[in-house]
């Protein structure tokens, strides 16, 4: 089967945009060029907009199994094929915990029935993320696992850490952490700062987060262990991370779109829709975040889509749980808010959304170079439209983003040479 992309926009090493067309076979780019002059079976129409490698988001939540109510793996991955992602990887805070070779074996077909997109899963590294007990991160790193975390909590024992990044590295498999010094949260909903004070909550301190990725990099560097520090908030954090860098210590991260594109002071009431671990941070740690992106100390982004019920969601700070949701918004508003206020150039943000993750976690994706999986992504960069979260294929509406005015918009996304999704034209 070989299928044409014609009438393409690709994005050059100068960051400009010239036609291209892009010839697939099997499920793999065979060629990129300005003209494919091959015959195919079949055309598929770019209609003059960038075509770029498929989306990746190394942090998303699908909730199922045992939260089905919130999202399922089907829901969730047309979620992410609307928005322009064609690898996602899922986390393991579910009910059951993909934590033994069972749980995670019926998580892997599931999968393989539901999902409209690849989905990588990861597995916990304590049984039923309770800090304790180690799950087998090598009998499940052999079955499939992508990588292991226990996100939504901190591990809060140095031990316990450290013979997982021993446990971790002796199968080459990287440590994922959500990093929170639970001594140092308080019980907080929102950041410990001026919204807290404003809003009289209970915050959450900055600390929190930074004390345990300091802790963490000196445990990898022992383990000689790849270590990953999600949804990195704070000035702090960046701070560590970029020192642990210049040490040589094999340490990653990665940073969401609201923390690149909010601040505390966005937080004007209390909407739970606002409420996410980390927090919105202040304006300063913003600003690290952006510079931390752009030389390279985070090096990349990722979502952490996290959907809840609305009536979750209506409970406020102090009810509601934590985490928004983020696959069906993160490009156009990180295009509209970086790339179009000259934050960030497309090259820079299509590559710390594509090839940066794929690098990071050495995953065969992320390029459009010849040979490789034909995941792709057809983005129309003048397309506006303000964001409705009652249109989103997610289950989830727990989005600050409702009604927004975004520009550059997915249109297509293509996985394994087949479309996946195409934006529907109505008359």
């Amino acid at each position: 089967m070989k299928t044409k992309l014609t009438n393409a926009k690709c994005l050059t090493s100068s960051n400009e945009l010239e036609n291209c067309e892009v010839l697939i076979e099997d499920g793999k780019i065979r060629q990129v060029a300005p003209k494919v002059t091959e015959e195919v079976d079949q055309l598929l129409d770019a209609k003059n907009n960038l075509v770029a490698p498929g989306l990746i988001d190394v942090h998303i939540h699908l909730r199922e199994p045992g939260g089905e109510y919130k999202e399922t793996i089907q829901t969730g991955t047309q979620s992410a094929a609307r928005g322009g992602f064609t690898t996602v990887c899922s986390m393991p805070n579910t009910n059951p915990v993909p934590d033994s070779e069972a749980s995670l074996g019926k998580l892997l077909q599931k999968i393989e029935e539901d999902a409209v997109i690849r989905v990588l899963p990861y597995a916990s590294i304590t049984k039923g993320l309770k800090g304790e007990e180690r799950s087998d991160i090598k009998a499940l790193f052999d079955q499939g696992a992508f990588a292991f975390t226990d996100d939504g909590v901190g591990i809060q024992t140095a031990n316990q850490m450290l013979q997982a990044m021993k446990e971790a590295a002796a199968c080459g498999a990287a440590i994922v952490a959500h990093c929170e010094d639970n001594s140092l949260v308080y019980a907080g909903v929102t950041h410990d700062g001026e919204v807290s004070k404003r809003l009289n909550l209970p915050g959450i301190p900055s600390l929190s987060e930074s004390v345990q990725i300091a802790r963490d990099v000196l445990l990898a560097e022992a383990a000689d262990c790849h270590y990953h520090v999600c949804h990195v908030s704070t000035k702090e954090s960046v701070r560590v991370i970029r020192d642990a860098k210049k040490a040589g210590i094999k340490v990653t991260g990665e940073v969401s779109p609201h923390h690149l594109i909010l601040n505390e002071t966005d937080v004007t009431e209390n909407d739970a829709n606002f409420k996410m671990n980390p927090p919105l941070r202040g304006k300063d740690d913003q600003e690290a975040l952006i510079e931390g992106l752009l030389d390279g100390t985070l090096d990349f982004i990722a979502t952490d889509h996290a959907p809840h019920g609305e009536e979750e969601k209506a409970n406020g700070f102090l009810g509601a749980p934590f985490g928004i949701v983020g696959l069906e918004t993160a490009f156009p508003l990180l295009y509209t808010h970086l790339v179009q206020k000259n934050v960030l150039s497309l090259s820079e943000l299509l590559d710390r959304m594509t090839k940066k993750p794929a690098d990071v976690f050495g995953l065969p994706y992320g390029t459009m170079e010849e040979g490789a999986p034909a995941d792709l992504t057809i983005i129309d960069l003048e397309k506006t439209a303000k964001i409705d979260k009652y249109q989103f294929a997610s289950k989830g509406r727990n989005t600050p983003f409702h009604g927004w005015e975004v520009t550059g918009l997915p249109v297509m996304t293509i996985v394994n040479g087949e479309v996946v999704f195409e934006e529907k034209v109505h008359a």
